[in-house]
């Protein structure tokens, strides 16, 4: 029986190079010369931790990680920036988590999605991803081109399709 699965997955060599090519770019700025910006990215965590001296600079090293990272392929639904930047001294830090792997409620709205597009099709979910099964493969690429246009909160891609 054909199947696919939907996933959210990050890869973490890719982040690390969109991560690189920021900071030479925030290294040859002129708005961040002589700061002490530091750019900090835990693999095995996917976390960004971002350390300066304001604010600003904070949403702007932000805004040149995601552009650096959205040209290298990574979504920009991926960085998880809602935890606020907190001061350490005279500095100011943030962590940017990766979101990696569906959660519950995600699992939920993508399965009732499936369901909602009227193919004969099932969705079952299991750990962090949302297979899906049918009898044809026209159901299935009909329910892959619904979920592309619906919006999760997260990136969706759709791997292991077996016919």
């Amino acid at each position: 029986m054909p199947s696919f699965d939907v996933v959210s997955k990050v890869d973490a060599q890719t982040v690390e190079n969109a991560i690189n090519v920021a900071k030479k770019e925030i290294a040859t700025r002129y708005d961040f010369h002589g700061s002490k910006t530091e750019i900090d990215f835990n693999k095995k965590d996917l976390v960004i931790q971002i350390t300066t001296e304001n604010e600003m600079r904070i949403k702007a090293i932000l805004d040149i990680i995601i552009t650096r990272g959205a040209k290298q392929g990574i979504d920009p639904r991926s960085y998880d920036v809602s935890k606020e930047h907190y001061s350490s001294g005279a500095m100011v830090k943030k962590e940017v988590k990766l979101k990696n792997g569906l959660d519950k409620d995600s699992m939920k709205k993508v399965a009732k999605a499936v369901k909602d597009t009227g193919e004969k099709v099932q969705a079952s979910q299991m750990d962090n991803i949302v297979r899906v099964t049918g009898k044809k493969i026209d159901d299935l690429q009909a329910v892959m081109a619904a979920l592309r246009k619906g919006d999760f909160g997260y990136p969706l891609q759709f791997e292991n399709m077996k016919s």
